[in-house]
């Protein structure tokens, strides 16, 4: 986490806000907790994910200096762990806290570009498919250096699912070139 906060400027408090979906983060009828104290309705708390999302300045990417944060594969949390990933996520952060990447959905053969923010307040982290409202998926920024990485993911109808973002090993050199 310590690369991550002194690459993006920004006031990250004294810790760094780990999210654990249904732990520390959990909905209660229609609120949201976190560490026990009501942050949200529902609602409110998919609104301000889609308000982090969709506040990226406008700003060329050339521009900006990127620090790659991995390729994860993406599973609904709960599936069962002989379920074969079929979409993937590779993300970048900027040092303004943009974020940017790809998702890829080998099933359809499908690639398209994601871009979001990272509230440095907060430490929640959302990002959305270019050009598109919904879903948009968040986690906390810290737990984005973890191997296994809680998310929730918001939908346009109101819903919200948890999915877990499972970092992919690095190919070795050898196996880069």
């Amino acid at each position: 986490m310590g690369a991550l906060t002194g690459w993006v400027v920004g006031n990250w408090g004294s810790e760094p806000a780990y999210y654990d979906y249904g732990g520390n983060c959990y909905y209660e009828g229609d609120t949201v907790y976190y560490e026990g104290e009501p942050v949200a309705s529902a609602d409110e708390y998919a609104q301000q994910a889609q308000a982090i999302a969709t506040s990226v300045p406008e700003v060329s990417p050339d521009d900006l200096e990127w620090l790659p944060l991995g390729v994860f594969a993406l599973t609904q949390d709960g599936d069962s762990a002989d379920v074969e990933p079929t979409v993937f996520l590779q993300l970048a952060v900027s040092k303004e806290g943009i974020l940017a990447g790809t998702v890829q959905n080998t099933a359809t053969d499908k690639m398209e570009e994601i871009e979001g923010m990272i509230d440095t307040e907060s430490g929640r982290a959302a990002w959305s498919i270019v050009g598109k409202d919904s879903p948009i998926m968040e986690s906390g920024v810290a737990n984005l250096t973890q191997e296994e990485v809680p998310s929730l993911l918001h939908f346009a109808d109101g819903t919200t699912q948890q999915w877990l973002l499972v970092r992919l090993e690095e190919p070795p050199e050898s196996a880069q070139q």
